[in-house]
């Protein structure tokens, strides 16, 4: 019988939580808001503080990034299961507008990411999509454009 923090640990709230204090997200300010229980949303928020500007005055490049790194691997890895091997293989970001005030992005899992998945990996095949991210200011501006590309594999 799994104990009662095994199974926090496991779960949304949880994982949420342990994000939040872990040390590169809770040095760079960023901060999980939402993390839905069945791991097919995430929200993220990023806001100004003197830490994480750059020498301009708005958010440092490398902040904005990391406030979206792992969360696509997360959620999928959450709804695919043990079965499925799933690692951040590349990104990239566009800079937009100067990041000023809190900057967030929100990560959605689909029915038919997840049907798309598992077709393209049915005979033990690598598949590699690539998924959006839009980072925004509090005016809903676009800061940033991200495109996570992913391995995800089913174990043999």
């Amino acid at each position: 019988m799994r104990s009662k923090f095994l199974e926090w640990i496991a779960s949304a709230k949880g994982i949420r939580q342990l994000i939040n204090v872990y040390g590169p997200y809770f040095g760079a300010g960023v901060k999980v808001t939402y993390i839905n229980k069945d791991f097919r949303q995430a929200k993220v928020s990023l806001p100004l503080r003197w830490y994480n500007r750059n020498y301009v005055g708005v958010h440092f490049g490398g902040s904005l990034y990391s406030m979206i790194d792992p969360f696509y691997m997360l959620l999928l890895m959450n709804n695919l299961g043990k079965e499925y091997i799933v690692w951040d293989k590349c990104a990239d970001i566009e800079f937009i507008k100067p990041g000023t005030g809190t900057v967030s992005a929100h990560f959605i899992v689909t029915d038919e990411m997840l049907a798309e998945i598992k077709q393209k990996t049915a005979n033990g095949d690598k598949f590699l999509p690539t998924y959006p991210v839009t980072i925004v200011d509090e005016a809903g501006d676009i800061v940033a454009k991200a495109n996570k590309t992913l391995y995800i594999r089913r174990k043999r």
